[in-house]
């Protein structure tokens, strides 16, 4: 048997001097082109395009949102502050209305108490600042600034509004305590101004939550004394000066005696907002036996 001749297959190779001829060719081709022409920046500007734009955008978004952060917390910061400093003015102005409406009402009192003071223009007297009172809304019981040291003594009378409201019934250096008409254990000799027909006025501190004081005792023979008539402090009164208002006659009724008449009388004083009063410092007299 003949053997059988098998030719293999030759693989072509490139001698390396052509191979390093093609690339060297090749890298110069490269050179003259990137020279000649802009092939080279067009790649990068489109690279550019691709990657760093949008990344250069998105810093501008983030930035943009941050800087209008930044200016809404300024926005924010700045309208506090404004809300602080109008607040503060509110509050300015709101104690110096307090302060103008307190001084409205003291300047009132005052020309109140300056009237009385012309009203009881024979009397001396003396202006005093209630310091304390009960734990009451009236002022049945109360102290004033004034006491020895400035001449006040017991039994003294004491007004405000447009007449009566107590007497003198304790004194210290420096205070005194009052007693209003009001009071549960207070009884006035008074009379009615245009009858001159006595009665016994009465504290009451029930009857003054419906705004009025009692009287009884009251001899009126002729039915004269009607609702509305002037009643004040009696001649015959032991402590009480004599003339002076204590309010006017709100009823009158026939007692079961049929002798004497009582009802209530509508005070002139309001015993519920007191804050400064008069002392007469003058004391009445003893009536001489």
């Amino acid at each position: 048997m003949s053997p059988v001749v098998k030719r293999k297959t030759e693989k072509f190779k490139l001698p390396g001097k052509y191979v390093l001829l093609i690339f060297t060719a090749i890298c110069l081709s490269l050179m003259i082109i990137t020279f000649t022409t802009d092939f080279k920046a067009s790649l990068l500007d489109n690279a550019a395009g691709a990657v760093i734009v949008p990344f250069q955008r998105g810093i501008a978004t983030i930035s943009t949102w941050m800087v209008e952060m930044v200016e809404e917390r300024r926005s924010v910061n700045e309208l506090i502050e404004e809300n602080l400093a109008l607040q503060e003015q509110i509050d300015a102005l709101t104690n110096e209305n307090t302060l103008l409406m307190q001084d409205k009402y003291e300047l009132s009192n005052l020309r109140e108490l300056y009237e009385l003071d012309l009203q009881y223009s024979e009397y001396e007297k003396i202006g005093a600042r209630i310091i304390a009172s009960n734990s009451s809304n009236w002022f049945n019981s109360f102290i004033i600034d004034k006491g020895t040291d400035d001449g006040i003594m017991v039994n003294m009378n004491v007004i405000a509004g447009s007449g009566l409201v107590g007497i003198v019934v304790e004194t210290g250096s420096n205070w005194a305590r009052v007693n209003s008409i009001i009071n549960d254990s207070s009884y006035v000799s008074a009379s009615v101004l245009h009858t001159q027909d006595n009665m016994v006025v009465s504290g009451d501190m029930q009857l003054i939550e419906q705004g009025v004081i009692a009287y009884s005792q009251l001899i009126d023979e002729e039915g004269l004394v009607q609702k509305g008539d002037k009643i004040v402090t009696s001649n015959i009164s032991d402590k009480y000066l004599p003339g002076i208002l204590i309010g006017y006659v709100a009823s009158v009724e026939m007692d079961s005696n049929n002798l004497t008449k009582s009802g209530y009388i509508t005070p002139v004083v309001d015993f519920e907002h007191l804050s400064e009063v008069l002392v007469i410092t003058q004391l009445k007299q003893p009536v001489e036996e």
